[in-house]
């Protein structure tokens, strides 16, 4: 099931004092980004994080799933405590590089 409009503008606004964010609709899901690097992937009005050793501590007890069957496992973001959450998501985008330049055909 793909996620709605109001959740996927939900997360976009809530990650908006991180920087520029934007969604892409990707295969039915979304994926979002913050400042240019993909930080969340949305499926099923979730949003799901990759589960990366910069956040394991803080994402000790969150919820994990699957986005479908034979993917990773992924945290799932938890928004009743905001501060925590961009939080997470700045050390992931720290963590993760950018994505890499597509030459021009």
């Amino acid at each position: 099931m793909a996620c709605t409009n109001e959740f996927i503008e939900f997360v976009c606004e809530t990650l908006r004092p991180l920087g520029e964010v934007r969604s892409r609709k990707m295969m039915g899901d979304y994926v979002i980004y913050v400042n240019e690097k993909c930080v969340i992937t949305a499926c099923n009005n979730n949003a799901y994080v990759k589960k990366l050793p910069c956040i394991s501590e803080l994402m000790s007890t969150a919820e994990t799933g699957c986005l479908y069957t034979g993917a990773k496992e992924a945290y799932i973001l938890d928004f009743t405590d905001l501060n925590k959450l961009r939080h997470v998501i700045e050390l992931i985008w720290n963590d993760l590089p950018f994505p890499k330049q597509r030459k021009k055909k």
